[in-house]
């Protein structure tokens, strides 16, 4: 990512790793559980910390968190009053990125991915039981950052109630994605497919520059509507997402494991809807690349197919230009209010991660 970002970036690790700290310490344990018995040990904290931290230490674009600062650097610029001290809106870095991490976690075990960042999937290192356990944790200590803050009550139940809605359409996104999955011959409308990606995908942009604008000064409303165009883009990197899928790989793991897993992506569905015919021959792929796995020849048929009729290319003209106009009309959120810098810094952002 650009150096100008770099300032931002390295604030969002400090409070990161702040939040969540490598090993247990009586101020951060106070504050995420109050008292407890002094028979708890650092090694069952531990139990929900490791899994965590060890997936966070891995690395990411940490867009989302710096999304939030952005957005509330926009609203200041175009004069709101923010409840926040100076630099206060760093401090709720986590309710983006926990919640992320959270749902990485969670997804690598729901599609059985046995890789995540070049490294086995929590579940695989630290065992089913404890990575589900720490990964359902991890949504719930994201909202600690707000207990935090020094601010009034109605300022913190503002974010509050964003993050609670936010989380329940994350899972929601979630539940759609797995009811196609499971059987090859279900195909959802592209209507079906957006929702979906609003929600699983989406939300966590929206999450972010709502908390931002919130952060910022901004209101609900302004909040929302904000959010609403953040899902836009969110979408937009989630087909670019699949479109890597089908070609050079996503980092970290094999091409095609879509394929396994399943994934009724928008390549596959813009291919079913223009040639209805190969329906038949893309569910019989799925079920045999599920069977065999990601060294099956079905993964690379069914590569190929997409391929022959441009539906992988078509996805990623979609994609890119989901994010670049979207991005346009995040920036502009508030009209032309003299917030060159933020509006600025929030296009390049996303023009930098658009895949060339």
């Amino acid at each position: 990512m650009d150096t100008v970002f770099t300032s931002y970036l390295e604030k969002i690790e400090e409070a990161l790793h702040s939040y969540l700290p490598e090993h247990t310490n009586p101020s951060w344990q106070k504050q995420s559980f109050s008292e407890l018995s002094s028979c708890v040990s650092g090694a069952h904290l531990e139990n929900l910390i490791k899994p965590c931290r060890s997936l966070m230490d891995l690395g990411g674009k940490r867009w989302r968190p710096l999304l939030m600062v952005l957005c509330a650097e926009l609203a200041a610029e175009c004069g709101k009053k923010t409840e926040l001290t100076d630099g206060g809106i760093f401090a709720l870095t986590p309710l983006v990125e926990f919640v992320h991490t959270a749902s990485l976690i969670h997804d690598d075990i729901e599609d059985s991915a046995e890789v995540r960042r070049g490294k086995p999937s929590a579940y695989i290192q630290y065992g089913l039981d404890t990575a589900l356990n720490a990964g359902s944790w991890l949504y719930f200590e994201a909202a600690v950052c707000i207990d935090s803050l020094s601010c009034p009550d109605a300022f913190k139940n503002s974010l509050y109630s964003l993050y609670a809605q936010e989380l329940r359409r994350l899972h929601l996104g979630q539940a759609m994605d797995i009811y196609w999955h499971r059987n090859p011959e279900l195909v959802p409308s592209l209507e079906e497919y957006a929702q979906m990606v609003h929600c699983k995908t989406g939300t966590l942009a929206s999450l972010a520059v709502q908390t931002g604008i919130i952060g910022g000064g901004g209101t609900r409303e302004e909040a929302f509507r904000a959010g609403s165009i953040a899902a836009c883009v969110g979408e937009g990197f989630q087909i670019l997402d699949d479109v890597q899928n089908l070609t050079t790989g996503n980092p970290g793991k094999k091409r095609g494991d879509d394929i396994v897993e399943g994934k009724k992506s928008l390549p596959v569905l813009l291919h079913i809807a223009e040639n209805p015919g190969d329906k038949a021959v893309i569910a019989e792929c799925f079920r045999k690349a599920g069977k065999e796995g990601i060294e099956s020849p079905a993964v690379e048929e069914c590569i190929a197919l997409l391929n022959s009729r441009g539906s992988i290319k078509k996805a990623a003209e979609k994609g890119k230009a989901c994010i670049t106009e979207n991005a346009e009309k995040l920036a502009s959120v508030f009209g032309n209010s003299g917030a060159e810098k933020s509006a600025v810094l929030i296009k390049k952002l996303f023009a930098d991660m658009i895949p060339q």
